[in-house]
This record gives C-alpha cells, sequence and structure tokens, in this order.
C-alpha cells in the first residue's frame, strides 16, 4: 500500500467519503472524520467564498473536539469556468486544509500552491491519459472513477483503469464506482487501489443534504435506472433515469454512451440542473437504508473484517501448488 503520513494511523477503514455537489456539508464530513474515514466537501456547495471559509471554521472547530480523527478534504473545481478558485485556493492556503481533491483540471502552479504548506492533492480521472496529466503535475493521489461510479463517472473497467495507473504511479491510488459494503472496500484494495472512494452511499444517509425525495429516489433505484450522459453538464455524468424524466429531458435523445467531446457549461447553469437532476452511481441497488452515518460506518467496518476472514478461508481452501 501507498498511504501518505497524514493518513497513516489516523483510519479506522481504508476510505474516503466523496465530495458530493450539493450534498456533503459541515455535520456529514465531521460524522466521518469522527468514524475514522476522510470526510469532504466541495467549496462550491457553499454560494460564495465567505460562506466556504465560515464551513472550513465550523469543522476546524468540531475537529478540535475529537481524538486523533480522520483529516478531511475540500474538492476544488480546476477549471477556467470556475471564477472562486482563485479565492477558494487562497482560503484552502490560509487553512492549511489537509488533503484538496482537484476537479477538471491537474494545474501545477494549484499543486505547488497546496504542497507549499504541506497539504496533499488528490485528483480525479477517468482515463489513464488524464492521469498522466495529473501525475505530471505531481499529485499526491489518483482517484480512478470507474464505470458505474455516480457523478462525473468513467467508462473504464475499474480492472482496466487502476491496473494501467499502477502501470507508471506508485503513489496513493483511489478507486470509485459501485462501492456500498465492506467487502468491495477490499475488493478495491484487492485489484491495486490503497483507498476504496465511496460517494452513492453516504448521500442515502442521515447526515446528507439531499432531500427526502432524492433519499427515496435512491432506494428506489436499481442499476438499470443510471443513466450516462453529458446532457446536464456537458461531461458525462450518471443520473437517475426518474429524475431526468421529472426534469423534462427526452430519454429517446439523450446519449447514454457519454460522448466525451462536449462543452462543459456553465457551473451556475450546472447547479440549477443538479437540483432536481439526482445523480447516483450504479451501485443504488445494493442500497436498502438510510442509516446515520455512525451506523453505517460500523457496519462497513463490520463487513470488510468479515471479507478478510474470508479472504483467509480462501487461501486455506486454495493452497499453493506442490
Amino acid at each position: 500500500m501507498s498511504l501518505p503520513a497524514l493518513l497513516e494511523q489516523r483510519l479506522r477503514l481504508p476510505v474516503v467519503a466523496a465530495p458530493m455537489f450539493l450534498i456533503s456539508n459541515p455535520q456529514l464530513v465531521l460524522a466521518c472524520c469522527r468514524n475514522g474515514v476522510v470526510g469532504s466537501f466541495p467549496a462550491l456547495n457553499q454560494r460564495d467564498s465567505s460562506g466556504f471559509k465560515a464551513w472550513l471554521e465550523e469543522i476546524e472547530a468540531g475537529l478540535a473536539l475529537l481524538d486523533n480523527p480522520a483529516p478531511y478534504a475540500v474538492n476544488l473545481i480546476v477549471h477556467n469556468s470556475n471564477e472562486r478558485l482563485e479565492a477558494d485556493l487562497a482560503i484552502c492556503i490560509e487553512h492549511k486544509v489537509p488533503i484538496v481533491i482537484t476537479s477538471l483540471g491537474a494545474v501545477k502552479e494549484v499543486v505547488d500552491a497546496i504542497h507549499g504548506y504541506g497539504g496533499l492533492v488528490f485528483h480525479d480521472v477517468t482515463t489513464r491519459r488524464h492521469a498522466e496529466k495529473a501525475a505530471q503535475a505531481g499529485v499526491d493521489g489518483l482517484i480512478a472513477v470507474a464505470a458505474g461510479a455516480g457523478g462525473h463517472a468513467g467508462t473504464w473497467s475499474p480492472f482496466a483503469l487502476v491496473a494501467e495507473i499502477r502501470q507508471f504511479f506508485d503513489k496513493t491510488v483511489l478507486l470509485a464506482g459501485c462501492i456500498n459494503h465492506g467487502r468491495e472496500i477490499l475488493a478495491a484494495q484487492v485489484v491495486g487501489a490503497d483507498l476504496a472512494y465511496l460517494g452513492t452511499r453516504f448521500i442515502g444517509t442521515t447526515e446528507s443534504h439531499a432531500p427526502d425525495a432524492y433519499k427515496e429516489m435512491l432506494l428506489a433505484s436499481r442499476a438499470a435506472d443510471i443513466i450516462h450522459t453529458p446532457a446536464v453538464s456537458g461531461v458525462p455524468a450518471s443520473f437517475m433515469r426518474k429524475s431526468l424524466e421529472n426534469a423534462g429531458f427526452d430519454m429517446a435523445t439523450l446519449n447514454s454512451k457519454g460522448e466525451t467531446g462536449n462543452k462543459l457549461k456553465p457551473l451556475s447553469d450546472e447547479a440549477k440542473a443538479w437540483k432536481t437532476v439526482w445523480s447516483a452511481g450504479q451501485g443504488v441497488g445494493e442500497i436498502s437504508d438510510l442509516p446515520s452515518t455512525d451506523q453505517l460506518i460500523a457496519r462497513l467496518d463490520e463487513q470488510y473484517r468479515q471479507a478478510l476472514h474470508l479472504t483467509q478461508q480462501l487461501s486455506n481452501h486454495w493452497p499453493h501448488p506442490r
């Protein structure tokens, strides 16, 4: 495994709760960190930079009351459509945010600025080309957003994506895509990742900011109900079919294959769309309840330990050949 010193002896499980647009909030972040997994949120979940700074202060005050919590992370959109990038980056530097998750652009100057105070940079990638560019920018970790993930997901198999990343990258690798159970956290590590990256499962918690109707749709959905399309934001992303229909999208003309040559829409337009068009990954069929984050992580921990025990049983069943 390749874990940075910041995460050594700080995690109960090898898990990062992904930053979810309009969903993640300080309550969810603190609940995750309190339970030994990295909690995160997008800076843009606050309407302006002053609100973003206030959230950081709230999270830091909450963490100061805990004994050895997991570190937290902030997601920054590194794209020229994000007019707040410079201001939000300055706030991250001021607060020495432990982990910054960058999306839609791996820029060496941004990475260097975060490294300047000792922070870590993890970057979202969906292909080898994206991963190579991020590695050249000096990031500390690559988040392999594989087929089936929620949000801005890729189309590559996790086996292919992690395997190709590992050919040239020996730092921290995180795997995203349909991870809802402790055995799947272990599977991510067996495939070659260091950490599992869970988003959709944390939408279905009591702390998440998702509306009740969103959570109920999550419970009612199955893998076949997830549509991967660039129609909402200009970049291919995964959404629940029913929410697309409710928002007036023509299902007969949506490109569910998610072509990549689309222009990113302005963030203000995307925010309006995502309020009513709800994202989720293909693993929704495995989600059947809405626990607290405390309850969810305790369950994941138990499942993970059971899966570790199972691997030992399998090893005993399949001994080395003579």
